[in-house]
């Protein structure tokens, strides 16, 4: 399944690799620095930093959401804990542990 995704996609890449071959300067203006490159391998490694830069955004706006929920886990196994100690010695019957007993009470 994921070929059927992916195979179209690479086709594309390649053919735009193929077919954008020219080379093409790239100057930085304030530095004065240029390079010289195929216009394909720019445009792909400037898609590529954007895919990064968004991954690493999505990463670091999941940091909060990701830490709640190991707090939450870490409460939850806190509270199973408590429940089971607090739970009826075994042998007791039902509904009976927390029934209050005395003169009058049935």
């Amino acid at each position: 399944m994921r070929w059927v995704l992916a195979a179209p996609l690479l086709l594309l890449l390649v053919l735009f690799a193929v077919s954008n071959r020219a080379p093409v300067t790239l100057g930085l203006w304030p530095t004065g620095l240029a390079v010289e490159a195929p216009l394909a391998l720019i445009v792909l490694v400037a898609v590529a930093l954007g895919f990064l830069a968004g991954a690493l955004l999505l990463w670091v706006g999941a940091l909060g959401h990701r830490r709640r929920a190991r707090r939450a886990e870490a409460r939850l196994r806190k509270l199973e804990v408590a429940q089971a100690a607090a739970a009826p010695a075994p042998g007791t019957a039902p509904g009976t542990a927390l029934r209050p007993t005395g003169p009058g009470r049935a």
